[in-house]
């Protein structure tokens, strides 16, 4: 697949994938699965998933003395899936999912210095598009209380920067590793790390519910192959500013499928006030106007 074709089709997938996964994963969190037991089973599901491209892509032998880099990415993974599934628990999926795009701009900040890759006047202003366009998606008529607001977008901001350090390094240390067996590798210690949160379950995993059990593994499995296209295309492309743009159509997407479909996952974000409406748009306009940059750069 050509790069540019693939900047469209990968981050994009990705994007309609992580949106649905997130209203799944709130529906199985509203029934009572709880952060820890959601991050402990997406983790486990993910590293299943990501462990086929160790047979389907291949690649060169594991080097030893290289092995504190995919510690250090899935170190940093795993804290930005902590953050990530906090907010969600917390807070709308509406408000969490386009908290988390403001990783464009941590990653459009931080590549120059991590990997010496001059990211450009056209997508600094895209992403500085693409965060205004999340305030606008995020735009209300009536709040929520505000410590559930505060912990969703502290929560949020962290597990963002969590993610953009991941991907940048996925970045710098891919092309040397390859993404059969990087990948792998990050998403198996991400796994055992995950061990750890077992002993903060407030009831074992046979407590939940079968209802639970398939809204929490269809989420999963959501969140498994949308990181499989996005870090994919990080691990071969590189060019993680750009693709991070693309990416953050999720907040729109998310937006859209909570007014069409979100009574589908009982979810209760669609009455939000006429207002909200207008803000929706000024923000969709904004985003798409930050990926037509991108594309043209």
């Amino acid at each position: 697949m050509l790069p540019s074709t693939a900047l469209i089709v990968l981050p994009v997938t990705a994007a309609l994938l992580y949106a649905t996964a997130a209203m799944v994963l709130k529906r199985s969190s509203d029934l009572g699965v709880g952060v820890w037991r959601t991050t402990f089973v997406a983790n486990m599901v993910v590293a299943a998933v990501f462990s086929s491209l160790w047979w389907i892509l291949g690649g060169p032998p594991v080097n030893p003395e290289l092995l504190w880099q995919p510690g250090i990415i899935a170190l940093c993974l795993f804290a930005a899936q902590l953050c990530q599934f906090i907010a969600l628990d917390r807070g709308d999926v509406s408000v969490a999912v386009p908290v988390f795009g403001l990783k464009v701009v941590i990653v459009a900040w931080v590549t120059p210095f991590l990997i010496g890759e001059d990211v450009g006047a056209g997508l600094w202003l895209a992403a500085a598009l693409s965060v205004l366009g999340i305030t606008f998606l995020n735009r209300k008529d009536s709040a929520r209380p505000g410590k559930s607001l505060a912990v969703t977008f502290i929560a949020g901001g962290a597990g963002s920067v969590g993610f953009a350090l991941f991907d940048i390094l996925v970045q710098k240390w891919g092309p040397q590793w390859g993404a059969g067996r990087l990948l792998p590798m990050i998403f198996w210690i991400n796994a055992v790390l995950s061990l750890g949160l077992v002993t903060q379950f407030t009831a074992p995993l046979k407590a939940v519910s079968k209802q639970a059990w398939r809204w929490l593994l269809s989420g999963s499995v959501l969140l498994g192959l949308q990181s499989v296209f996005f870090v994919c295309f990080l691990a071969i492309y590189g060019r993680a500013t750009a693709a991070n743009v693309v990416y953050s159509a999720r907040g729109l997407i998310s937006v859209l499928l909570v007014w069409s479909i979100g009574h589908w996952f009982s979810n209760k974000e669609r009455d939000m006030g006429g207002k909200t409406l207008f803000w929706r748009l000024a923000g969709a306009l904004l985003m798409l106007s930050a990926i037509v940059i991108v594309l043209m750069a």
